[in-house]
């Protein structure tokens, strides 16, 4: 956790257009409509400022006054803290826990195999790896369909976590049908909208 030397006026992010990570703290920030300056990170070439704050030189970063946070985890878990409207974690701790461990296997399972894709050129999967996450997601499919959103009625940041994976399913290579109905209710939502950035939105063009 870095300190600043000239607090900011706004909270700014800064974000990469196609990282999974970024676009889920987007999506975060756009569900409760937090006001917030996107600073898009492009190419090898990082900001000096992120260089300076962030010592792993990492996105996403978020800065918020005198606190620099630079895993996307702890940004969207301090969001829902900071901004408790609409709250997108449980209260009952329980279920907290419960929706904790959903991001832990979400990240551990999912992130890591979409990592891989964001490293190459096309942003495509190996077949293997595709292979490996259709075959993951599908073994929460129970889950998908019971509740509106995922162990919810009410969209949470697991949810806020599983859409940037499902949104880019196509140029993955992997089609999912048996979960279209959870992923047309997730991709409707005014705040999904609003947090993809032109090149996400090209992505199922």
């Amino acid at each position: 956790m870095a300190v600043i030397a000239n607090r900011r006026s706004v909270m700014t992010l800064f974000s990469r257009p196609t990282d999974i990570h970024s676009h889920r703290t987007r999506l975060v920030l756009a569900e409760k409509n937090i006001n917030i300056e996107i600073s898009n990170v492009l190419g090898n070439d990082l900001p000096e400022d992120l260089m300076d704050l962030n010592p792993y030189h990492t996105v996403p970063t978020l800065v918020d006054r005198d606190l620099t946070l630079y895993d996307s985890r702890v940004i969207i878990e301090y969001l829902d803290e900071r901004f408790p409207h609409p709250p997108l974690m449980p209260v009952d701790p329980v279920m907290r826990a419960q929706f904790r461990l959903a991001l832990f296997r979400i990240e551990t399972d999912w992130y890591s195999i979409a990592e891989e894709a964001e490293s190459t050129a096309d942003g495509k999967l190996s077949s293997k790896s595709r292979k490996l996450l259709r075959e993951s997601i599908l073994q929460s499919n129970e889950l998908f369909g019971a509740r509106p959103y995922f162990l919810s009625d009410e969209f949470s940041l697991v949810d806020a976590s599983i859409a940037p994976i499902l949104w880019r399913l196509p140029v993955y290579g992997i089609d999912l049908g048996a979960i279209e109905g959870y992923m047309e209710r997730v991709f409707a939502r005014q705040s999904f909208q609003r947090s993809m950035t032109e090149l996400e939105q090209e992505m199922r063009l």
